[in-house]
């Protein structure tokens, strides 16, 4: 039985879980409290004991052990290799990496500074002035990879021939723009279509009403103009 170690607005653990479901793979969720004060605290204990940088998510597949959301997905894919996420050609397979790393390493870094919209707000004025100069800069930054994504799918359903962990990556990178107040997805034709023809999907869907949920109950309420 496979067991995941989640957190309700934790990006990288929805990324297992609709690749999980994408699968078709029976799971336990343990949902590890989180509020927007002081994060996942009191950190679950397992997580901890089992992840050094204690963080979810964390799998456990009958005594395999694992952390970190890419790792998790590729042993998901070797593991349960049907469905396939990842394309079986080693070029289309590379490029899927790199559109995953694209989502989570260079896109994070443009949401990181919209993160404290949904955080109590800070009590410095001078401090939520600055988060929020900081945070129209990173909307910037957003548009110029929403930019890039819509030329990197050149009419395409998906950024592959099928549904891909590159997908699910990038899903959740645009999604968490979206719930954090970052830019339209208006002006990108394909990309919109793209992300609305992805919340059709069940694993999608149930990620982003869940996501929806608990910000309903965690999150500040997020001012939008």
């Amino acid at each position: 039985m496979i067991t995941l170690y989640s957190g309700p607005l934790s990006l990288f653990s929805r990324k297992v879980e609709i690749a999980l479901r994408e699968k078709a793979l029976p799971f336990e969720r343990i949902m590890v409290p989180f509020n927007q004060t002081t994060g996942y605290d009191p950190k679950h204990p397992e997580v901890v004991a089992i992840n050094p940088k204690q963080q979810v998510p964390v799998l456990n597949d009958d005594g395999i052990v694992l952390y970190d959301s890419t790792v998790i997905l590729e042993y998901l894919e070797d593991a349960y290799p049907e469905p396939p996420l990842f394309p079986l050609c080693p070029g289309a397979r590379a490029r899927c990496r790199l559109d995953e790393l694209y989502a989570d390493e260079i896109m994070l870094q443009a949401l990181k500074p919209l993160m404290h919209r949904t955080s109590p707000p800070n009590t410095d004025q001078i401090r939520r002035l600055a988060q929020e100069a900081d945070a129209l800069i990173a909307e910037q930054a957003l548009e110029k990879h929403y930019a890039v994504l819509e030329d990197r799918l050149a009419g395409r359903e998906f950024f592959g021939d099928a549904v891909s962990v590159a997908d699910i990556a990038l899903f959740m990178g645009v999604l968490f723009s979206l719930r954090l107040g970052g830019p339209s997805l208006a002006p990108f034709d394909g990309l919109s279509r793209w992300f609305e023809r992805l919340k059709l999907r069940p694993a999608f869907a149930q990620a982003t009403v869940e996501i929806a949920e608990a910000d309903r109950r965690l999150s500040f309420p997020l001012k939008r103009a």
